[in-house]
């Protein structure tokens, strides 16, 4: 498995209130996540800086996931946990009240992906057959289009398309959105706040994640094209890829 984690400031805001990364347990499976924060000067950074520390910390002192279902639960547990303390956090410090985060969350081992997710960052699955978003958008506009009120191509230019429903942090509990899917090799998983959708349509990103350059280079040219075109907003990704591997070490991806 390949993965690689970027998160980039973007061409207009004094800081970056994104965070993420890639974490590898001692059985070689991987945690990654995307959060990005909200809640006025510096509080969105705590609150994803909080929440992104939690489930590494939890996912390095766990024994590994060996189902879907536990994968399942371990992720709706440690939501929870983060859940908790970032509320509990924001209560305690002024500076930070009404601080919350979007968070999108995979699970990967080598037979399947379990995502969770709150809010607007998205979780796409590019496999030999389709590039589709797999999360739905806790958002306004996305709910607007659900009910017919709004066209897809509306919600892309709608004054409030930033207005999210759900939130990590904003309340004493959350319920994520968990499901499971399978991979195989050389399918990829592109996981992104919401500074690279608001710039890049989906039909562009598929050009860009099947393409067959470096996973590498692929991420750098989405970062750089989401700041070509604006870059009002920060902007993080993780891509990663189920390798298959021959006899002689090299990927046939």
């Amino acid at each position: 498995m390949e993965g690689h984690f970027w998160t980039d400031r973007g061409q207009v805001r004094s800081h970056n209130e994104d965070a993420g990364g890639i974490y590898q347990n001692n059985l070689g499976q991987y945690l990654a996540l995307i959060a990005d924060g909200m809640g006025g000067h510096q509080a969105g950074d705590v609150a994803s800086g909080m929440a992104t520390t939690i489930l590494e910390k939890k996912w390095l002192d766990s024994e590994g996931i060996s189902s879907p279902e536990e994968a399942e639960e371990w992720l709706k547990h440690a939501l929870q946990e983060a859940n908790t303390a970032i509320y509990h956090h924001s209560l305690e410090k002024e500076e930070c009240q009404g601080m919350g985060t979007t968070i999108v969350v995979a699970i990967c081992t080598s037979e399947f992906i379990t995502v969770a997710h709150i809010g607007d960052s998205r979780c796409y699955l590019y496999n030999e057959y389709s590039f589709k978003q797999i999360t739905e958008d806790h958002s306004l506009v996305n709910a607007l289009v659900q009910s017919g009120q709004i066209s897809k191509d509306d919600a892309l230019v709608h004054p409030r398309k930033n207005v999210v429903l759900k939130a990590l942090g904003t309340g004493e509990s959350v319920e994520p959105d968990i499901q499971t899917i399978s991979w195989e090799a050389c399918d990829r998983i592109l996981l992104c706040s919401d500074g690279l959708t608001d710039k890049v349509r989906d039909q562009e990103l598929a050009e860009f994640m099947k393409s067959s350059n470096k996973l590498a280079d692929v991420g750098t040219r989405l970062v750089n094209l989401a700041n070509e075109r604006g870059g009002e907003d920060n902007v993080s990704i993780v891509i990663l890829q189920h390798d298959s591997t021959e006899e002689e070490g090299e990927t046939s991806c």
